[in-house]
């Protein structure tokens, strides 16, 4: 079942699903697998796997000199997704992302996935920080919306060059990011909603947010879509807290706010280990209110919180 499917199949109840980072280039698998397991108890409908471009480091040479080189320290989320999907037989979804990757590459990502069977996608801007591998426009994807307009020229038949070639029997189904507290580079937040329409007038099938602490602002940009036009499904993506200096590295990485009575309660916490106790009562709250309000799903993003995360779907699945 495509990702869609699974929001739409049982209306009024809330589905499971999260996303893993890929392991260090070197690591095993098994790593991944650990996560899953931890967490496939709960029925997940979909795991999303993020996918992250090249980054620069500056090799010392002989002479003494820094030359720079691009070195991946991540395998990327194609072969992964495949196994996710075989070895378990739950829907996976690979992070396909604009920042250091040109459209030749996004195509031979889609050819290699429609050969493993994997349609479903997410499809992301990436950090804006990362390398560009051209200057010319036609090489690459610029934003979100170009990447999805290639995705949609695939699914036609249609290749980066412009070659025609008989259509998948699957086309690609995809989601795409939506920001209820502004996008750091948005002006104002009906600019956002001017974006968040675009991708889903574009073809996008559900939408996912950025990670929020206060529901209200969840619960206000949805009504706002909704009265803009905007039908699809809005996934709330929920982070439980784990460190103490994630009350200040969130905000200002994520643009998240962190409401007052949440923030009073971390900076009471001695160490981490409180920390991560205050952070999972919170989630739970949200959590709970979320299904009392009959979200389609609730996405949880585990990187460094897996085993937060377990403890809350146990309390709320």
């Amino acid at each position: 079942m495509r990702v869609i499917d699974h929001l739409q199949a049982n209306p009024g109840r809330t589905a499971f699903s999260f996303e893993i980072l890929p392991p260090l280039k070197g690591n095993s698998i098994e790593k991944v697998y650990n996560i899953i397991d931890k967490l496939r108890d709960f029925d997940p409908k979909y795991i999303n796997i993020t996918s992250h471009h090249s980054e620069m480091i500056f090799k010392e040479m002989p002479d003494g000199s820094f030359r720079p080189q691009k070195m991946r320290k991540r395998p990327g989320s194609v072969a992964i997704a495949s196994a996710i999907q075989n070895k378990y037989g739950i829907t996976a979804v690979p992070h396909i992302i604009c920042k250091g990757f040109t459209r030749d590459e996004t195509e031979y990502a889609l050819i290699d996935l429609n050969f493993l069977g994997v349609h479903d996608l997410l499809l992301l801007r990436g950090d804006i920080k990362g390398p560009e591998k051209s200057d010319d426009p036609t090489k690459i994807n610029r934003h979100a919306t170009d990447l999805q307009a290639q995705v949609n020229d695939f699914n036609r038949g249609i290749y980066a060059d412009g070659e025609t070639f008989e259509p998948n029997a699957t086309p690609f189904s995809y989601g795409m990011a939506c920001y209820p507290e502004k996008h750091e580079e948005a002006p104002n937040m009906d600019s956002d909603l001017y974006y968040a329409k675009q991708k889903v007038d574009g073809g996008a099938d559900y939408l996912v947010t950025q990670m929020f602490f206060d529901n209200s602002k969840y619960f206000d940009f949805v009504e706002r879509c909704r009265k803009a036009g905007i039908t699809v499904p809005i996934v709330p993506g929920i982070k439980p807290v784990v460190f103490a200096n994630q009350l200040n590295v969130l905000p200002r990485v994520f643009r998240s706010d962190i409401p007052e009575a949440f923030a009073s309660e971390l900076r009471k916490c001695k160490d981490d280990a409180e920390v991560r106790e205050v952070g999972i009562e919170w989630c739970i709250g949200q959590c709970r209110d979320l299904i009392a309000h009959g979200v389609p799903s609730i996405h949880f993003y585990t990187l460094m919180a897996s085993e937060s995360v377990r403890r809350i779907a146990k309390e709320i699945y």
